[in-house]
């Protein structure tokens, strides 16, 4: 019984230490940066300005509030994200996007350093202790301007220049359905995917017709069987008749002699009168009057 109340505690210990863990800033990662831009997003009062886009990279919701960005490895507090701002929850695979303008008076995405388009751009996110290092990247010098610097897949680790910039979204998005695409490019009139359509229906019907067909054959042979069954048994009955012993039979005569004097007792009190073979009556007859012949 106490290793079963351990074992549980351990299991919640876990839960929570992973729960916990899902919860930390850890989870964040610095995802695509735009050092010069000059005809793509803009911020909350219309201006055009470096950004820097994160992402949370767990299945749990993150608050960033209390964290470090920085450009200046010596400095990693540079710039605290402001505590109290409900915008720093981070949702499971979420982005947010902080701007690199040097104003941070205009609120908690607005960053009091910039981003110097003409050489490396040193960037870092520090845990709330200033000290534990989340994520950090080197943006490349000569970047080209509205093509942002980020990661291929949201989270991963490989890099590379982004023609398609993608704030606060995901960098890698499917702008069509590779199935239609290769429909379009080998089979533009639509014939093939007509006869498989057909191909598909008709297999299907002759699978349904043979399986319906199985089940009736198994069904009559069913019937013939228990039909079969019911004459066997008809006939044993018959090849037995005539055999039954004596016992039987006395059985069935007692039986029918009790049933007949309970039937006939009315008749039992009849007075039969049998009919006289002669036409005369013995009384007057004169063969008694008459002296009998002598024998000689």
């Amino acid at each position: 019984m106490m290793n079963k109340k351990i074992g549980v505690l351990l299991l919640f210990a876990l839960l929570f230490s992973f729960g916990a863990k899902a919860q930390r800033a850890t989870s964040m990662r610095i995802n695509e940066v735009l050092v010069i831009n000059e005809d793509n997003f803009v911020d909350d009062y219309g201006k055009r300005h470096a950004w820097i886009e994160l992402f949370n990279n767990s299945a749990g919701s993150v608050n960033i509030q209390g964290c470090f960005l920085t450009n200046d490895k010596n400095n990693p507090k540079k710039y605290p994200i402001p505590k109290g701002d409900v915008l720093t929850l981070i949702h499971p695979r979420q982005h947010t996007l902080f701007w690199a303008d040097g104003e941070p008076n205009r609120g908690t995405f607005h960053l009091n350093f910039t981003l110097d388009p003409s050489k490396e751009n040193y960037i870092a996110l520090y845990d709330a202790d200033g000290k534990t290092l989340i994520d950090e990247v080197i943006i490349p010098a000569s970047q080209k301007a509205d093509i942002s610097y980020g990661r291929i897949v949201d989270g991963q680790e490989q890099w590379a220049q982004l023609t398609k910039v993608t704030p606060s979204t995901n960098n890698m998005t499917l702008d069509s359905n590779e199935k239609i695409d290769n429909f379009k490019k080998n089979d533009s009139m639509g014939i093939g995917m007509t006869l498989t359509a057909m191909a598909v229906v008709f297999t299907g019907l002759f699978l349904l017709f043979f399986i319906f067909k199985q089940i009736g054959k198994i069904s009559i042979a069913a019937s013939k069987r228990n039909a079969q069954k019911a004459a066997g048994s008809t006939t044993t009955i018959a090849s037995n008749i005539g055999q039954e012993s004596g016992e039987i039979f006395a059985a069935i005569g007692a039986a029918l002699y009790e049933m007949s004097d309970d039937n006939h007792d009315i008749e039992n009190t009849v007075l039969t009168i049998r009919k006289v073979q002669r036409t005369y009556s013995p009384w007057s007859s004169k063969i008694y009057s008459l002296r009998e012949v002598p024998r000689k």
